[in-house]
């Protein structure tokens, strides 16, 4: 038992495979406003962060005014932002396969690292932004197998594009952030802060969208499906993947995450029937390389410890 537990990879690619789920979760919630369902799973993963409570509270001491702005930015960013940009272009699969929006998403490690050059002053080879434009190039195909975009019939198809990269670029962008605090604190402790400040911020943005009417519209079905994202692949697959990530290098966690990506091609096609296009498998083949590549280009790793809510 002590072997397995120490097999880091093993976690990683688990965790990998919960977030295929969580996809399916989350797309049985889409009569939903997104930042009410991004609003109920931080607030039930909330109560059962306050069971840790000793664990961490401790740690927050240790935060300064940088740490809780970082915080601040990164909860705003990954915990709702990311988030309720993922929700919503999952709730656009009836324009846009399954498989595509988990695919746009992926570009986040550009992101990621565009962020890391800007905010920590990294620096990456000259390959980096080769890699990087046929990562964007590859995800265009993906989108639009025929190459050409109909503005008069693709609307659902751009709307959900639009979403998911933009859920990738919020994920990718708070890797730099959070490790600001992650510097300082432990996991467990940013975890919490998160799952904690982001129902916070999540209410704002409902109230500025006047839709807090939906807060009493969950129905028991809903309820437990938001138990299940708590439970199994929102805070319980983070925790699994931070403890896969402590034990794996960050350049092979990487490669491991894209199970994630090549499992959705698998349920989209036999759950929902959506077959990808010569096109698009040529594109998926480029991007998943084109990504690999590109976390290889970095002079230097950030190990990101927080990617989703």
């Amino acid at each position: 038992m002590k072997k397995l537990l120490a097999f880091g990879p093993l976690f990683v690619v688990v965790a990998a495979l919960l977030w295929s789920a969580d996809d399916l979760l989350r797309r049985s919630l889409y009569v939903l406003p997104p930042t009410t369902v991004v609003l109920y799973e931080h607030l039930l993963g909330a109560g059962v962060l306050l069971f840790l409570l000793p664990k961490w509270i401790k740690d927050v001491r240790k935060m300064g005014k940088k740490e809780w702005i970082a915080m601040i930015l990164d909860t705003i960013f990954a915990g709702v932002l990311g988030t309720v940009f993922y929700t919503a272009a999952l709730g656009q699969v009836q324009y846009i396969p399954f498989s595509v929006v988990v695919l746009l998403q992926q570009l986040q490690p550009i992101w990621a690292i565009l962020a890391a050059v800007i905010l920590l002053k990294e620096r990456v080879s000259g390959k980096f932004f080769l890699w990087a434009l046929l990562a964007l190039g590859a995800a265009y195909c993906i989108t639009f197998p025929h190459l050409t975009v109909d503005l008069a019939t693709g609307g659902g198809t751009i709307l959900g594009a639009t979403f998911a990269i933009l859920a990738g670029f919020m994920w990718g962008s708070s890797t730099a952030i959070s490790k600001v605090v992650l510097n300082r604190v432990s996991s467990l402790t940013t975890t919490a802060l998160r799952f904690y400040l982001a129902p916070v911020f999540a209410f704002i943005l409902l109230a500025s969208l006047r839709q807090t009417a939906s807060l009493g519209s969950v129905t028991p079905i809903q309820w437990l499906t938001l138990l299940g994202i708590t439970f199994s692949t929102g805070m319980v697959a983070l925790f699994i993947y931070n403890y896969g990530l402590k034990r794996t290098p960050a350049a092979l966690t990487s490669l491991l995450e894209l199970v994630w990506p090549a499992s959705s091609i698998f349920i989209g096609y036999f759950l929902f029937h959506q077959s990808l296009t010569w096109t698009q498998i040529g594109g998926v083949v480029v991007l998943l390389t084109a990504l690999y590549f590109v976390t290889k280009s970095r002079k230097k790793i950030i190990a990101d410890e927080s990617p989703k809510s």
